[in-house]
This record gives C-alpha cells, sequence and structure tokens, in this order.
C-alpha cells in the first residue's frame, strides 16, 4: 500500500457526539449529508459509524455518490440531492437510494421511470436555487412520495427569511402529503424545535464546523490534520524563511519543514496564524503557507526528529475566519494526499 505523506486524525466520538447534540437540539430525527465524500472527511466511514449510532437517513448530491458507497447497511436509507436528470436513468435505476426530485421536469422523468418506486420532493420556500414551486406542488400526482423537504437560505443568521421559509413550508405541508417533512440543515437544526418537523439534514455541524452561535461549546472537533517534518533547521537571526521573505529571525529559531500546503487544502492566508497544536502548546507557522510546504517554529517543543507527525491546529470557525473562507470551504478542501485515521 502507498505511504500517504499526510493523515487526518478523525474523531468517531465526537462525530457520534454531534449528531446525537443535533438531534436533540432539533427535536426530530437527524439525518446526515454525506455528499463530496463527506465534507471530504470520507463518506462511507460517516455512514458506518452514524448508522451504528441509530442514523437512518443520509444525503449525497449525486448518483455516482450513491454508487460509491456500495451497499448499505440494513435498514439505512440514502437519497439523492440533485434527483434525476436526463442523463441518470440508468444510474437511478440501478440503485437503491431515493431521488430528490426538484422539478416538473424531474417528476415526469420519474413518473415515467419507477413511478411505484418511492422518491422525495424539494420546493422551493425562498432559495430560489432547487425545488417545485408552491403553485407546482399542487399539480404532482401519482407518485408515492417519502419525504417532502425544503432549504434555509439564511438559518446562519437571525434573518428575516428564516420565519418567512418557515412559514411558507408549513403552508406547503398542509396542501401535500407526504410521509415526512424535512427542512433544517445544521444551522436550522440548532435554531431549534420549531424548524425540525420529522427530519433534519445536518452536514457541517456534523464535521465540527460552528454554522450558529447556539452550537458553540456543544460541537466538538472532528478533524485534525497531521504532516510529516521533513527537515530541522536552524533558522539564523537575521535571516527570513520562505517565499517573500515575510518573516525575519530575530534569534536563531529551531524550525521544522512539515509536508502540508496548500495542495492540501491548507490555506494560504494561514501564513501568519497557523499553528501546530501540542496539548496547551501552540507552536507558530512563520513564513508563507506554500503549495506543499509550511515552517513551525519549534523553540517551546525542540525535541523532533525527522519524520515524526505534528498536529495541526484545525478549528473549523477559527481557521475559516483567519482564511478568509468559510467553514465548509475549508473543510471540503481537503486534498486527497491524506490517509484517513479513525480514533
Amino acid at each position: 500500500m502507498t505511504h500517504k505523506p499526510l493523515r487526518l486524525h478523525l474523531d468517531s466520538d465526537a462525530l457520534v457526539a454531534n449528531w446525537r447534540w443535533l438531534q436533540e437540539r432539533g427535536g426530530a430525527p437527524a439525518g446526515a449529508a454525506i455528499k463530496a465524500d463527506g465534507y471530504g472527511v470520507g463518506a462511507r466511514a460517516v455512514l458506518d459509524k452514524l448508522a451504528e449510532a441509530g442514523a437512518r437517513d443520509f444525503f449525497v448530491s449525486t448518483w455516482d455518490e450513491a454508487e460509491a458507497l456500495g451497499d448499505l447497511p440494513e435498514g439505512v436509507r440514502l437519497a439523492v440531492l440533485h434527483g434525476v436528470g436526463p442523463d441518470d436513468g440508468e444510474a437511478a435505476a440501478n440503485s437503491a437510494a431515493r431521488p430528490i426530485l426538484n422539478s416538473m421536469a424531474q417528476v415526469s422523468r420519474w413518473r415515467a421511470m419507477a413511478p411505484e418506486r418511492p422518491c422525495d420532493l424539494m420546493v422551493d420556500t425562498g432559495m430560489n436555487r432547487l425545488g417545485l414551486s408552491l403553485e407546482d406542488l399542487g399539480t404532482v400526482e401519482g407518485l408515492t412520495v417519502d419525504t417532502l423537504h425544503s432549504h434555509l437560505a439564511c438559518a446562519d443568521e437571525d434573518h428575516s427569511m428564516n420565519t418567512r421559509q418557515l412559514e411558507r413550508f408549513r403552508d406547503a405541508k398542509a396542501r401535500f402529503d407526504a410521509a415526512r417533512y424535512s427542512l433544517a440543515n445544521s444551522a436550522g437544526t440548532c435554531i431549534g424545535p420549531d424548524y425540525g418537523f420529522d427530519l433534519t439534514r445536518p452536514g457541517l455541524a456534523l464535521y465540527g464546523g460552528i454554522p450558529r452561535t447556539e452550537a458553540r461549546g456543544h460541537i466538538r472537533p472532528v478533524v485534525t490534520p497531521e504532516a510529516q517534518i521533513l527537515q530541522l533547521r536552524t533558522l539564523k537571526a537575521g535571516e527570513s524563511i520562505g517565499y517573500g521573505a515575510t518573516f525575519v529571525a530575530d534569534r536563531d529559531t529551531p524550525v521544522a519543514i512539515l509536508n502540508i500546503g496548500y495542495a492540501d487544502g491548507y490555506p494560504r492566508n494561514l501564513s501568519g496564524h497557523g499553528h501546530v497544536r501540542l496539548a496547551n502548546t501552540n507552536l507558530p507557522l512563520i513564513g508563507r503557507v506554500s503549495m506543499d510546504l509550511v515552517a513551525v517554529d519549534i523553540t517551546r517543543s525542540p525535541d523532533w526528529r525527522e519524520g515524526d507527525w505534528l498536529p495541526l491546529d484545525f478549528d473549523l470557525e477559527q481557521v475559516a475566519e483567519q482564511a478568509g473562507l468559510s467553514q465548509y470551504e475549508v473543510l471540503t478542501g481537503l486534498g486527497t494526499r491524506y490517509g484517513r485515521r479513525w480514533s
């Protein structure tokens, strides 16, 4: 097996604890969005761990993501968020997953393909992205609908759109008879049980993201990137390190060069902000984050050897703020060089 030059340490207990808190907070069974390979941490592993904890509903974006999961554990349900497009017929026909139909064209397509198979519907309540209109919803017939969904546009902030969409979804629920109803993503779940209905669809918060302030102190970090030391060196006083010579040492400084960079999803904007975290000791990154390398000042913890692994701080909320990115971008931007190790 090829040695992976980087690894992600992934905390199973934190993942399950986050799911349980979201389920309690939302006042409804919590599913799990595992699209984009489980937001970068590994979709199949997330599915297995959460299914063992009691989760039954999982969501991917596309049929190839559904296929990549393989056979599902007994009792697990999978839905495809992008529905069934003009080229999806064969994949959808051969999959146990349900499409979430987003347009009248998709409704017609599924009705012609497999009207006896359960499907889901997405109704647009204000996102104006995917989904049937409320008017179109009233014309849908001849389908076996498991879950009627909608999606919140502004749930990560206190915005009037939240109550507006909640009211519209209640209206849709009154108009259309489905087995279940689902509105809330991670942020919507954090708002509270009014948004829970029969099923929530958390994603970001499962993996350690903080979608709203209510989650702070409850959602635990899941992901820690770890990189190996490629070289140890002493940066002499007055010398610079890295591109642009942005850092100049004011003293002789022991430095570890790690094999991680922005090609691995470690943001370049963490230059001057990022650090290695060892228990209660932070070792600062110095100089610029480059494509494959970062430099770390190891003055406060100098006893390392080449080949040792160091954990980089990956508090998603903090890293995203420092990097000028969303937490979603930080998490899903993790590259393919990592081995993934669950504890």
